[in-house]
């Protein structure tokens, strides 16, 4: 199933998390919802308060539906093609602004692959800061660390892929070895994924923590239809720098 946006997503949201995301285990999982719900979604494109939504955290809440938002093409085949043969319902979610991005562009293996369902990933290697981010927000941090690179602040940059399951592992090991995160997502800071990674990895290395971990999202505010209002409300690399720069 494909919405035109995800934001029509919520005209459906009883037949997904009510529904989809219950059966098996409402049926002892004698049934099954193998189904893949296509959701293009977030702000950046002009598309005004009603159209402009990043609710991942939302669809992630609910036990028994699977959330992954990819955000490089490799990983966006290989996870379509895991949420295709998985035997229940995955939102899989896909950031607009990626769609005509010239970051993004790269040659896709024509074999056939998978990129397994809740499994991060390092994209970039460092050793002065963790940056845990996913979808939109890998592009924002690696330009972030770009920056960072030429004062001599090596990041390491954790791209989640999964939302639901959560796969903290990288994240863990990584945070262990730099004592210092930040957290970036392009969904609003309030309730967002990142509180759930906050929490996480105080619950999980609490030991390690050497500063504040700091988030950096969309500030809380509807999507403004104007441009240049609508990105000074989403994350950019300059705000991860700053924040990057008030833990060290």
């Amino acid at each position: 199933a494909e919405f035109m946006t995800i934001n029509f997503a919520f005209v459906a949201f009883d037949a997904i998390v009510n529904h989809a995301a219950k059966v098996s285990y409402m049926f002892n999982g004698q049934f099954h919802c193998p189904v893949v719900f296509r959701a293009p979604g977030g702000g950046g494109k002009q598309l005004g308060a009603t159209h402009s939504h990043t609710p991942d955290v939302i669809f992630a809440h609910f036990p028994g539906l699977k959330v992954v938002c990819p955000a490089t093409p490799y990983d966006a085949k290989g996870l379509l093609k895991s949420a295709i043969r998985d035997n229940g319902p995955v939102m899989f979610i896909e950031p607009v602004a990626l769609y005509t991005s010239p970051k993004v562009r790269d040659e896709v293996p024509e074999e056939d692959y998978t990129v397994p369902i809740g499994v991060a990933d390092i994209k970039r290697e460092g050793s002065d800061v963790t940056i845990i981010t996913y979808g939109e927000g890998l592009h924002t941090s690696l330009d972030a660390a770009k920056t960072l690179a030429q004062e001599g602040i090596e990041a390491e940059i954790v791209d989640l892929r999964s939302l639901q399951p959560l796969d903290m592992s990288l994240a863990l090991t990584s945070f262990k070895k730099t004592n210092r995160a930040v957290v970036v997502e392009f969904g609003h800071q309030t309730y967002g994924i990142g509180a759930e990674v906050v929490a996480r990895l105080q619950d999980e290395a609490f030991d390690y923590i050497d500063a504040p971990i700091k988030r950096v999202a969309q500030y809380d505010v509807p999507a403004p239809y104007s441009g240049e209002l609508e990105r000074s409300a989403l994350p950019n690399a300059n705000r991860v720098v700053t924040a990057v720069k008030e833990i060290l």
